[in-house]
């Protein structure tokens, strides 16, 4: 009988081996993402030619030709316009952002209490941290203390008038604080009250199903202007006599009922592209309505739809700005409001105020944006079988 060589056969697996030179590398990436296509290569130097005529002029305004400290306008004043710099001079007035920073932070809270926003952005900080990071343990009692037990002594501290802290009326509170409160308000309250909305507006139930539609359509048919004047102006005239809500406290409620308005389509969006077999494999379990949405499908339509709610959180964050038509300001109001200070009145003040302001919201819309897309790759089980 004739015998076969099976020497050929594989008894143990090959090691891996690395990429060839030319698929790794700077040079790799670059034939990859820059030159990969005729269409590519042009848009490349199309934009490398931009960026070679900005970005110069740019870095020599915001650092090289900048003034960073000083006392009043005449720092970042030409000669010809009562100043010490050459005529010609233009840079960026860090020195403006410098002196009026105390402001653009708290606004007009008095500078004695600042400790307390200072103590209640530590805390806060302190609990939300722990609470982005997957691998820390206690995520409920992180999120109990966080929105639970913060929001209260966040009040106490922020508003006084007990345990003996003086009182400090809404109306001085301005800057990042009142951007930052309005945002955490409107976030923490927006996203359940939106599931509800959401939920209602699929409901078998004609009365809540109407109610939630009527609430929704109507609150996303009219600018966030016309809700902030209404909840300011016009809600008075139809309380009793005698019967008042703080300012502050009406541009919360406008600002979260809004946002909600907004978050309930991005939550229906998501319960609508969940398969049907994942409502009746719920039913088929003995899960009552609840039960279904909370551990089957809610958590599946939340995380289709997570660009959808930070898109909505981001969009509330720059839409704070807002405040100002009901004489509440902000961190772009308090910024706006100082370009009337005769002391620093230049040229470039202004440029410079607003530049940092958009820099501030920059830097959290961009940090609330990359931890979306950490979330999306954490949660994504789609390649998984």
């Amino acid at each position: 009988m004739q015998e076969h060589d099976l020497s050929f056969v594989r008894v143990e697996m090959a090691l891996a081996q690395s990429a060839p030179p030319s698929e790794r590398g700077l040079g790799a990436w670059i034939r990859k993402n820059l030159i990969a296509s005729t269409g590519d290569t042009i848009l490349t130097i199309i934009g490398i030619v931009l960026v070679a005529m900005i970005l110069p002029q740019v870095i020599n305004w915001a650092f090289i030709s900048a003034q960073w400290t000083g006392t009043d306008r005449t720092v970042c004043a030409t000669v010809a316009q009562g100043g010490i710099q050459p005529d010609g001079w233009s840079g960026a007035c860090w020195a403006f952002v410098n002196a009026k920073f105390g402001q653009f932070m708290f606004g007009r809270y008095p500078i004695d209490e600042r400790w307390r926003p200072i103590l209640v952005a530590i805390l806060f900080v302190a609990l939300l941290v722990p609470l982005l990071i997957p691998k820390v343990p206690r995520k409920g009692l992180n999120a109990i203390l966080l929105f639970g037990a913060l929001p209260v002594v966040a009040f106490i501290l922020l508003v006084g008038g007990m345990f003996g802290l003086p009182l400090v009326e809404t109306s001085l509170w301005g800057g990042l604080l009142v951007t930052l409160s309005l945002s955490f308000v409107g976030i923490a309250v927006s996203l359940p009250v939106g599931i509800v909305l959401a939920l209602g507006r699929r409901s078998n139930m004609p009365i809540v199903k109407m109610l939630c539609i009527i609430f929704i359509e109507t609150v996303r048919g009219i600018p966030l202007i016309t809700v902030l004047f209404f909840a300011s102006v016009m809600l008075p005239l139809f309380l009793p006599a005698g019967v008042s809500f703080d300012k502050f406290l009406r541009a919360l409620i406008g600002v979260s009922l809004f946002a909600a308005a907004y978050m309930a389509e991005v939550i229906r969006g998501g319960l609508q592209a969940i398969p049907r077999g994942q409502y009746e494999g719920a039913d088929s379990l003995g899960l009552g309505y609840w039960q279904k949405m909370g551990l089957i499908v809610m958590p599946q339509a939340l995380k289709l739809v997570i660009p959808g709610i930070v898109n909505t959180f981001i969009g509330m964050f720059k839409d704070t700005s807002l405040v100002i038509v009901i004489s509440m300001f902000d961190l772009l109001g308090v910024v706006k409001q100082n370009f009337s200070d005769a002391n620093w009145a230049t040229a470039q003040t202004a440029r410079s105020g607003l530049v940092f302001a958009a820099f501030v919201f920059w830097l959290f819309c961009f940090g609330m944006s990359r931890y979306s897309m950490f979330t999306e790759r954490r949660l994504d089980t789609g390649h998984k079988r």
